[in-house]
């Protein structure tokens, strides 16, 4: 099966290579397969016994490989305009066309993100393939133990034997989802050659709740609601879930990113409407204030969100006031997180490398 490739015993022990690549993911197989087209002899090394294990359960295993709207712009980083040049010089067009000479079918979803039709396993044998057409050589599993730089390159010693390399390329990835292979190998390789590494954390990951709000809001597991999530800068709209653990979806992993862990996040729970002069229309009303939020917020949460804010009377029985502060929380409610799912749960790495001591032309 494509995605299970073991070491070529004619490569092991000591050779000479253009460059050696550490790590078989995407941009290990994408780095290499360049490099050996453009004359380069290329190894590439993976100390885990399947390859692009994280392609493969992207996008809910059908790989959202593009976003055809991605820019500079849709980048959280301290150093904005590093990734400029990778994005001018390989457009999210540039990979469509290479998807689409191997045929592979693929749809657009929301938001410009594009997925396989079929499963992300398409991904991963295009990318084995264009590694096999341009010669690359293979070395899997196989673990790199030391890499030792001189002034015309370097000696990389590997569980298989030692390798010369002009060029050595670490693209070893961050350390979401341990279980398929993440470590923090490129981090001490980067902090051995004296490149700083700004601390990592999760991101892209759900968000724990403490024992109080999952008693208010843990019965809700399940429910999603379309909503927009803001906090440190970064707002988002898109669906919000409630777990058993917390909250989810992908507003809520999109704002994980701007979440420092120590100030809540505000949600608009009613994004299209005003919801102080929604609820002032219906003050009147002997309807129960859950009741009335129904009528645009699934009716559990509007349930419980109405018990937890002790307004669980008749609208006409509220205060003017409090018809207003219920009315401003639906669009501006606050809710501290306990935490993170941690690297388990999370979909990419915040941090790392410092990009500030890197080169962006040559990335």
């Amino acid at each position: 099966m494509i995605g299970l490739k073991t070491a070529r015993a004619t490569h092991h022990g000591r050779g000479s290579y253009g460059v050696v690549v550490v790590g078989a993911g995407a941009a290990g197989m994408m780095c290499a397969a360049i490099a050996a087209r453009r004359g380069r002899r290329v190894l590439l090394i993976e100390h885990y016994h399947l390859i692009g294990e994280k392609i493969r359960i992207s996008g809910g295993g059908r790989c959202n490989f593009t976003n055809i709207n991605a820019s500079p712009a849709n980048f959280l980083s301290q150093n904005p305009e590093f990734c400029r040049s990778a994005l001018a010089r390989y457009t999210p067009r540039d990979f469509i066309d290479l998807v689409e000479r191997y045929g592979i079918a693929w749809h657009e979803k929301k938001l410009g993100q594009l997925f396989c039709d079929n499963t992300a396993q398409d991904i991963i044998s295009m990318l084995v393939t264009e590694c096999d057409r341009a010669d690359v050589e293979w070395r899997m599993p196989c673990n790199v133990t030391d890499i030792v730089r001189d002034n015309n390159g370097f000696d990389v010693a590997t569980s298989t034997g030692t390798v010369r390399a002009e060029s050595l390329v670490i693209a070893t990835g961050g350390l979401t989802v341990p279980k398929i292979g993440a470590t923090p190998f490129g981090y001490r390789i980067a902090e051995q050659f004296g490149l700083s590494v700004i601390a990592p954390r999760p991101a892209l990951v759900p968000l724990a709740c403490d024992t109080a709000t999952l008693a208010r809001y843990g019965d809700l597991a399940g429910v999603s609601l379309d909503a927009e999530v803001s906090c440190n800068g970064g707002r988002f709209r898109e669906n919000l879930l409630f777990t058993h653990r917390g909250l989810s979806g992908p507003a809520i992993l999109q704002i994980s990113s701007y979440w420092n862990g120590r100030e809540p996040i505000h949600i608009d729970l009613l994004p299209d409407r005003d919801g102080a002069a929604w609820l002032r229309a219906e003050h009147a009303s002997s309807a129960r204030l859950h009741a009335v939020l129904g009528q645009h917020l699934p009716k559990r949460f509007a349930q419980q969100w109405s018990e937890a804010q002790d307004a669980t009377q008749p609208m006409s029985r509220l205060s003017d006031a409090r018809v207003q502060a219920l009315g401003v929380s639906l669009n501006d409610w606050p809710l501290l997180p306990s935490g993170t799912l941690g690297y388990n749960k999370a979909e990419v790495t915040l941090g790392g490398v410092d990009t500030r001591e890197l080169s962006s032309k040559t990335m």
